[in-house]
């Protein structure tokens, strides 16, 4: 939508002498209010600076919201903790898509188109035997999404509101298909198809876990588990995956590129890759001791020069509790309770560590919570899922946000291809000299 007129002005003054310039200034329904600069450079000359973006709004948005005091998480307004409790990832993402939860006519027709699409071509295989069976399962990742485009080639406009439409359902009915025939490569087995008859996460589990010789039957709890894993992390606001789907997007590039993009992005260790980092700070410590180890370990996280980090507390927008981590903390004893492994140590040395963080001042004063990959990792492990599969499975659920994002992008009459301005700290025009001269 078109920015309304202004809700009132902000004055920027110079101690140089230049004029002063108003600028107008806009309130969302929530959240703080923003300060429109994009006349600035034709009105002063000058441009802002903000490394990271962090206190820069490149966008408007209807998707998601989070209050970072709070430990608020809303998409299209609903709590996320009702939404992980009352809905289902299906529910959620036809929420994400359309801006409402769907009825139960509604939930039928979109589950039963997403389920429709849930094969890939054949010659996808064909593809996929061209990596190395050891391969990083998101660089194979990215490969396959990339190269869904050159499959499916009939729906690529992306400023066509029924391709958009049919890639959405195709990326997010594709993406357990092509994380499932990752893991499946990669140990040498062979490729399971979907089935029609199951849920989106039990088609999941199934397509993982089965194999041809006996017949493979869906555990609810665990189906139900992973159902919520997708549900926590389908959207997250304006985060740098978001971002670069976005940007790529904001070029004209199909949603299958844009999506991969947002894929290549996510595989970082300091996005997508923190549960993987949590994860194996828990293994370092079992191994150095566990319980009674922990004490040391807090010391080496407050010395600054010891370089030891305490993985899954603390989040860039978060600075409460992660509303996500307590609805995975539930989620994780559930799972270990009908895995029969409710002893789990590095379940229980977990909720130690996390209870001595939590009465530490250190981590309290510093706003230091458990986010959402302190204990995703766990309950990962629980179900069988490999650690190098972790963001792959991250990936999949984040897909139909990226999706949800790119179609507000290209449907934003104000959108235009993304194109942030730089502060040069380089060489002033200067003159090439002949080598002999150099």
């Amino acid at each position: 939508m078109t920015l309304k007129q202004a809700d009132y002005k902000a004055t920027l003054s110079f101690s140089n002498g230049s004029p002063s310039v108003d600028l107008p200034v806009f309130q969302g329904t929530i959240g703080p209010d923003v300060v429109d600069i994009r006349k600035l450079y034709a009105q002063t000359g000058l441009f802002t600076y903000d490394p990271g973006f962090l206190s820069t709004a490149a966008t408007q948005s209807a998707i998601t919201y989070i209050d970072g005091d709070k430990g608020e998480l809303l998409y299209r307004g609903y709590p996320i903790e009702q939404l992980a409790v009352n809905a289902d990832f299906i529910e959620t993402a036809y929420l994400l898509l359309y801006g409402e939860l769907p009825t139960p006519a509604q939930k039928a027709e979109f589950d039963e188109r997403v389920t429709k699409h849930t094969m890939v071509h054949e010659q996808m295989q064909f593809f996929l035997r061209g990596f190395r069976r050891d391969a990083h399962p998101m660089a194979v990742l990215t490969g396959l999404v990339g190269g869904l485009s050159a499959f499916y080639h009939d729906n690529t406009d992306i400023n066509n509101l029924e391709h958009r439409d049919i890639s959405a359902i195709r990326l997010i009915a594709k993406l357990p298909t092509l994380v499932a025939m990752a893991y499946k490569y990669s140990i040498g087995q062979p490729f399971i198809y979907p089935r029609n008859d199951l849920s989106y996460s039990g088609n999941f589990l199934r397509m993982m876990f089965a194999n041809p010789a006996e017949e493979y039957v869906v555990n609810p709890v665990i189906e139900r588990a992973l159902d919520r894993i997708f549900i926590l992390h389908a959207d997250h606001e304006q985060n740098a995956s978001t971002s670069t789907v976005r940007l790529a997007g904001s070029s004209g590039t199909n949603p299958f590129a844009a999506i991969a993009a947002g894929v290549a992005c996510l595989w970082g260790p300091a996005h997508g890759g923190a549960n993987e980092a949590a994860l194996n700070m828990l293994y370092q410590l079992q191994e150095a001791g566990g319980v009674e180890k922990i004490g040391d370990f807090i010391k080496q996280v407050k010395d600054k020069i010891s370089g030891i980090k305490l993985m899954g507390f603390g989040h860039r927008v978060y600075k409460n509790y992660d509303p996500r981590a307590k609805l995975m903390q539930e989620t994780t004893n559930e799972v270990l309770t009908a895995l029969g492994l409710e002893k789990d140590p590095l379940f229980a040395l977990a909720k130690k560590l996390e209870q001595i963080a939590l009465e530490d001042d250190y981590f309290v004063q510093r706003k230091l919570y458990p986010n959402v990959d302190f204990y995703s990792g766990i309950v990962q492990r629980a179900i069988g899922i490999p650690v190098s599969l972790f963001t792959a499975i991250f990936a999949l659920a984040r897909t139909v946000g990226w999706i949800a994002q790119l179609n507000e992008l290209i449907g934003d009459p104000e959108y235009k291809i993304g194109r942030p301005r730089q502060l040069f700290t380089g060489a002033t025009r200067r003159d090439v000299k002949p080598i002999d001269q150099r």
